[in-house]
């Protein structure tokens, strides 16, 4: 999906903690080093071939994380890392799902910072 933009994310390694996954994946494409806080949200995306069937099938699980070390530098599996206002997401082209997670993390932390 080069060209496509998304949040940090990837397999879970067999015996592998959910957290260490996160932890680990988040430092590999972005080079960020994160403490991982609440589950956020949980989707699924399938993903269909050409005669509709389907070929892949994701369980994504977003979580809230905090940076606590680096800057975000493009790792070998991603093309680019930045950070990302939320006025700024109209200028990219995000995956299935992408934005709406995103705009309801804003949504959520606005009414929990009331």
């Amino acid at each position: 999906m080069k060209g496509w933009w998304s949040l940090p994310g990837g397999a879970v390694e067999v015996g592998e903690r959910l957290d260490e996954a996160l932890r680990r994946e988040i430092a590999e494409e972005t080079g960020l080093i994160v403490t991982v806080g609440k589950l956020f949200e949980i989707f699924e995306r399938i993903m269909r071939d050409a005669e509709g069937r389907p070929e892949y099938h994701y369980v994504l699980m977003d979580y809230v994380c905090t940076c606590s070390e680096g800057t975000p530098v493009a790792g070998d599996d991603v093309s680019a890392a930045g950070w990302v206002s939320q006025p700024e997401l109209d200028r990219y082209r995000l995956t299935e799902g992408t934005r709406d997670v995103i705009e309801r993390a804003f949504a959520a932390h606005a009414n929990h910072q009331r």
